[in-house]
């Protein structure tokens, strides 16, 4: 277990821009920021995010330095139109209209040759778009990697938030954006480095398989390869606090690290039923709350 003896980076909290993630994200950690924060280390040197999804964490800890990373390239251009291209973004989301036969010929874009000359912030507008507008909020791709959510049912939704695009953008000036795997990160971190990984969950029952974030989705072999990359950031003196659903396989995998149960909201399943408080796990390699 490792301890704290590193430079703090994370900017004044006094100082930190009000900002919430741009989307809304499966497995979003919105809800569970006070958990997460708490355990995250006093002091550390450059923060990391291999799964950054709609980055709550991220946003709420503002860090110095940070590498955002993940495997949707789709997702990973937003972050770097955010950063980059906020106000023609924000221009192009005010176009969009909710309409159900809108939807379906903006989600139908990426089944086109077209698609291919679209710029940057089309593609970033037309994400925001869809994922302001499907059911549920739900980002999911087929085996071709072609957005197949459905529209969604909403009184009013929000398509564009000028100042939290703003805020968020003001944000990311200090972070690097790359779109790889998460095992990309380990010839960059060192020692005194903070990950924080937040991958798809570990199903609960063979019965649960969302984890279409990408087209390739994430297996038990994922899981375990996930696993193998902690022990060696763990050896390299590395912090690190992964988050995932308290199957079996997760309580295995993580058995000679600092394992607690938390308790979240999850409203991603379509049966509404089977929504509600599930148990979920914080991981970490190192000991003790941090607040």
């Amino acid at each position: 277990m490792k301890t704290h003896d590193s430079v703090t980076l994370i900017k004044d909290k006094d100082n930190n821009v009000s900002a919430k993630p741009f989307v809304k994200w499966a497995g979003g950690k919105t809800q569970l920021l006070l958990e997460l924060t708490s355990r995250v280390p006093q002091t550390f040197q450059r923060y990391y995010e291999p799964f950054i999804g709609g980055g709550a964490l991220f946003f709420s800890l503002q860090p110095e330095k940070a590498l955002l990373s993940d495997i949707n390239a789709e997702l990973i251009n937003v972050y770097k139109v955010v950063k980059s291209n906020v106000e023609k973004l924000i221009a192009s989301l005010t176009q969009h209209v909710y309409q159900e036969s809108y939807f379906y010929n903006i989600r139908e874009a990426d089944r086109t040759t077209e698609y291919t000359t679209w710029d940057s912030v089309q593609k970033a507008s037309r994400l925001i778009y869809l994922n302001k507008t499907c059911f549920n909020g739900l980002y999911r791709v087929n085996s071709k990697g072609q957005f197949n959510a459905p529209f969604g049912d909403y009184q009013n939704p929000k398509i564009c938030d000028p100042e939290n695009l703003r805020a968020c953008s003001k944000i990311l000036q200090s972070a690097t954006l790359t779109s790889c795997s998460y095992l990309c990160i380990e010839k960059h971190v060192h020692k005194g480095d903070f990950v924080y990984f937040d991958p798809p969950y570990a199903p609960l029952s063979t019965t649960s398989n969302f984890t279409n974030y990408s087209k390739n989705g994430f297996s038990t072999e994922n899981q375990e390869i996930l696993r193998d990359l902690c022990a060696k950031l763990d050896k390299k003196g590395v912090f690190w606090m992964l988050s995932n659903s308290a199957a079996p396989l997760i309580l295995d995998l993580y058995s000679d690290y600092n394992i607690e149960m938390v308790e979240a909201s999850r409203t991603i399943n379509s049966k509404a039923g089977k929504r509600g408080k599930i148990k979920e796990v914080i991981v970490r390699n190192y000991d003790g709350l941090c607040e």
